[in-house]
C-alpha cells in the first residue's frame, strides 16, 4: 500500500493485517561531486521500494522518503518516525536505504542497506531483473523479522 488517499483508507479498514511499513531514507549529497551519485541513489531505492511495495501489496505500507543532507544524523528523526509508526499500529518498521553509514544504527532500528545500482541507462527488461534479484536478498530479512513476532 501506498501513502496515499486511497490506499490509507484501505489501511484503516484492514489495519490488522498490514503489519509493515517501509521507510525509505534518501542522502541527499549537493556537492559537485556527490549530486549525480546521490540522485542515481535516490532513483534506485525509491524504484525497489515502490517494486517491494507492489510485491506484497495488502501486507506493507510504503511510507514517503525520508531525505536528509550528506552528514547530518539521522538517529534521533529514525527513533521518533519509529515510535510514531508503531503507536499507528505498525509492528514492523523496515528502514531501508543505500547510505552505508546508517548501517550503525542496526542496534536500534532495522536498517536495510542495499548497495545502489544506476538503473538510468537500463532498459525495462534489465531494470526489472534486477529489482527481482534485490527483492530476493530483501525477502529473508522481511521473513527472519515477521517469524519472530
Amino acid at each position: 500500500m501506498l501513502f496515499t488517499v486511497k490506499d490509507v483508507s484501505d489501511f484503516l479498514a484492514n489495519k490488522p493485517f498490514i503489519d509493515t511499513v517501509i521507510v525509505p531514507l534518501v542522502q541527499i549529497d549537493l556537492s559537485e561531486d556527490g549530486i549525480k551519485q546521490s540522485s542515481s541513489a535516490s532513483d534506485y531505492l525509491l524504484n525497489l521500494t515502490n517494486f517491494i511495495e507492489h510485491q506484497f501489496k495488502g501486507r506493507i505500507m510504503l511510507m514517503p522518503p525520508i531525505t536528509y543532507l550528506k552528514g547530518v544524523d539521522q538517529s534521533g528523526a529514525m527513533l521518533l518516525f519509529e515510535q510514531k509508526l508503531k503507536e499507528a499500529g505498525f509492528k514492523h518498521v523496515f528502514f531501508m536505504t543505500s547510505d552505508h553509514s546508517l548501517t550503525a544504527l542496526q542496534q536500534t532500528h532495522t536498517v536495510v542497506w542495499l548497495p545502489s545500482i544506476p538503473l538510468e541507462s537500463m532498459d525495462a527488461t534489465v531494470k526489472n531483473k534486477i529489482l527481482e534479484d534485490q527483492l530476493a536478498q530483501v525477502i529473508p530479512v522481511f521473513s527472519a523479522k515477521w517469524s519472530q513476532a
